[in-house]
C-alpha cells in the first residue's frame, strides 16, 4: 500500500481501526511463527504434558518449572501453548484454503465470462446451486463426505468459498469484455491465454482483492466452527476452535479459562481480519467513500 494511502488511513477513525487491526494481524502471525521458540511447552509432545496438572487455574506453578499463566486444559496442556500452536493451525488452514479458493474462483469466473455459451451456463449453474445453500450446510456436507482432518478441512473451505469469487469476478469480466481493448486484442488474433491473463484478468481483479481478507476471516470462523462441532481439527492437534470446544463442557464446573482465553484470541483474530478487509474494500471499491 502506498505511503499516501497509509497517511489517509490514519486521518480518520476507520484509518486508526485499519492500522491497529493490521498491526494485530501481524502480531498474530509472528506469534504463530515463533510458537516453537516462545511457547512454554509443546502441546503435541506427551512427554511435556503432566496429566495430574489437568484443569489447573491461571497462575498456578507447574511441574515443568514454569507458571501456567492462563491455566491448563483438561488434558494438562498449557493454555498459552495451545493458543500459540492453535494459531499456527488456524492461520495455515485459513490462508491456504482462501488462496486456493480465490485462484479457482477467479479462474472460473473469468473463463465463464470470456467463453460464454455452455461454459458460462455450466459454471454459473454450479455457482447458483452452491450459493443458494447456507455456507455451514455446504461445509458440513463436504466434511462429512470427506472425513475429518486438516487437509479435508482445507478442501471443505475451498468448496465453500470458490463460488463467491467466481460470481463476483464473472460480473466484472463481463463488463470488461465489451471494451475496445479486448476487441482490439481479438482482432490482432492474440492467443486466448494472453488475452485472458494479460488483459482481461488484471482488469477484473479489484473486487476479488477486496474479497480475500473478508473470506479469510470467514475461513478462520468456519474452521473454528467445524472444530467446535468435532468435525474439524482433532482434539490432539489444537486449533483455536478445537481448544474452545475442549473446554466448553467444563464451563459449568467453573473452569472458564479453558475456553475463555482461546475464545478471546479467536475473536481478536477474526475481528482484526474483518476490519482490515473493510479498510481494503473502502479503498478499492469506487462506490465507497475513500478513507
Amino acid at each position: 500500500m502506498k505511503a499516501d494511502t497509509i497517511r489517509a488511513l490514519w486521518k480518520r477513525p476507520q484509518g486508526h481501526r485499519f492500522s491497529l487491526s493490521a498491526i494485530l494481524i501481524a502480531g498474530y502471525i509472528l506469534l504463530a511463527l515463533a510458537a516453537p521458540l516462545i511457547a512454554p511447552q509443546n502441546p503435541y509432545d506427551p512427554l511435556q504434558i503432566y496429566g495430574w496438572e489437568a484443569s489447573s487455574p491461571p497462575g498456578m506453578f507447574g511441574g515443568g518449572g514454569y507458571t501456567y499463566m492462563l491455566g491448563t486444559d483438561a488434558l494438562g496442556r498449557d493454555i498459552v501453548s495451545t493458543i500459540l500452536y492453535g494459531l499456527r493451525i488456524s492461520l495455515m488452514v485459513s490462508i491456504t484454503s482462501t488462496a486456493i479458493a480465490a485462484l479457482i474462483g477467479i479462474t472460473a469466473g473469468v473463463s465463464a465470462a470470456y467463453f460464454g455459451g455452455w461454459v458460462d451456463a455450466f459454471i454459473m449453474r454450479i455457482v447458483d446451486l452452491q450459493l443458494s445453500l447456507p455456507t455451514i450446510l455446504v461445509a458440513l456436507i463436504a466434511i462429512v463426505t470427506l472425513g475429518p482432518g486438516i487437509d479435508r478441512i482445507i478442501l471443505a473451505i475451498i468448496i465453500v468459498q470458490w463460488a463467491t469469487y467466481a460470481r463476483v469476478v464473472r460480473g466484472v469480466a463481463l463488463s470488461e469484455i465489451g471494451k475496445p481493448y479486448v476487441d482490439a486484442a481479438r482482432l490482432l488474433r492474440l492467443p486466448t491465454m494472453r488475452i485472458v491473463l494479460r488483459h482481461l484478468l488484471p482488469n477484473s481483479m479489484a473486487p476479488a482483492i477486496t474479497l480475500i481478507p473478508i473470506e479469510l476471516g470467514h475461513a478462520v470462523a468456519l474452521e473454528a466452527t467445524l472444530s467446535f462441532l468435532g468435525l474439524g481439527v482433532p482434539v490432539d492437534k489444537p486449533s483455536l476452535g478445537s481448544t474452545v470446544a475442549s473446554g466448553f463442557q467444563y464451563l459449568l464446573t467453573g473452569q472458564y479459562w479453558i475456553s475463555l482465553f482461546p475464545g478471546l484470541a479467536l475473536f481478536g483474530l477474526i475481528a482484526s481480519i474483518n476490519f482490515v478487509g473493510e479498510g481494503v474494500r473502502r479503498r478499492l471499491d469506487p462506490r465507497s467513500h475513500s478513507i
